[in-house]
């Protein structure tokens, strides 16, 4: 029961994505605003609901997998990543944190990369 959760607010979280994107887009940035906007916007929701979670520990079993893993895990997984780093620094794992934050970020571009010019080399 728990996966319907998820997949429902999963749906509803890419839908929000693509409308907003779609309303935030604007052809003569360089700048990916929309998907900056979106990304920080899941934080601050991200960061709302763990406080609402920390004061109403009943938030913690499907609504948190609704709201959380689907439709903010929907809308954008930099959400996961905020909430995940602000945990490590709350709990005083600095180094952690900053590990995590730089190597996700160089790691997955990185990784990125690999993939798209092994697959451009394997597609000629």
């Amino acid at each position: 029961m728990n996966w319907i959760w998820v997949a429902c607010g999963g749906a509803i979280g890419a839908s929000l994505r693509y409308a907003l994107s779609l309303y935030l887009v604007k052809p003569q940035n360089l700048f990916p605003w929309p998907t900056w906007w979106i990304n920080i916007s899941g934080c601050v929701l991200a960061g709302i609901f763990f406080a609402c979670t920390e004061r109403y520990p009943i938030l913690q079993q499907q609504t948190r997998l609704f709201f959380m893993v689907g439709i903010l895990g929907g809308y954008t997984t930099f959400s996961s990543f905020g909430l995940e780093t602000f945990v490590l620094l709350k709990q005083g794992h600095l180094m952690i944190a900053l590990a995590y934050v730089i190597s996700s970020v160089i790691v997955g571009v990185v990784g990125l990369a690999i993939g798209f010019y092994i697959f451009q080399i394997l597609l000629k």
